[in-house]
């Protein structure tokens, strides 16, 4: 198995520290499984922060049942050096979330898709999202790198999205970023 230079940083969120990959993904299977039946959305984002002597990179982790809640889950990733140049930064950012859905293998997802198999003819759904902090539009500094990183996302066979919609990077892993 190839060896990731952040595969062995822990997750965490409000109720339990030091969750590794294979404990994230039980509870995502738990969740699911509670309502077999659901539209399912599981994404994963992340949104950096640059500090006095260091860059912050959060990556979240969130499935979502449509209507009916969500579960979710960050990883810290310090990088000792202010990262200033932003397409550095973005392709950071997109390095980080393409490792964690890189560890959702072709056997995990087909674990989750199995849960709602038996109720696709009544609406169940699972998608996977990368959620990319960058937007379109003038006023943007990132829209110059929109074709580059939805391009890598889609690459992975997950469906890449952008500001507004790319709400697990830009507001779930934002809101940790700004802590030291």
């Amino acid at each position: 198995m190839k060896q990731y230079p952040f595969q062995n940083i822990p997750f965490q969120n409000l109720q339990k520290k030091d969750m590794s990959f294979e404990e994230v993904f039980v509870h995502i299977v738990e969740f699911m499984e509670l309502n077999p039946s659901g539209n399912y959305q599981l994404m994963v984002g992340t949104d950096s922060q640059v500090h006095k002597k260091h860059t912050v990179f959060i990556t979240g982790i969130v499935i979502r049942q449509v209507g009916n809640g969500v579960w979710g889950c960050i990883r810290k990733v310090m990088i000792p050096r202010r990262m200033l140049h932003l397409h550095e930064r973005i392709s950071q950012e997109l390095s980080l979330t393409e490792e964690i859905v890189s560890m959702f293998t072709e056997e995990r997802k087909n674990q989750l898709i199995d849960i709602v198999l038996p109720a696709v003819y009544q609406g169940a759904t699972f998608t996977m999202e990368g959620h990319i902090d960058i937007g379109v539009g003038k006023r943007n500094k990132t829209s110059e790198f929109v074709k580059e990183m939805v391009a890598r996302m889609e690459s992975m066979g997950v469906e890449p999205k952008i500001k507004p919609d790319a709400f697990v990077a830009s507001s779930y892993a934002n809101r940790y970023t700004k802590q030291e």
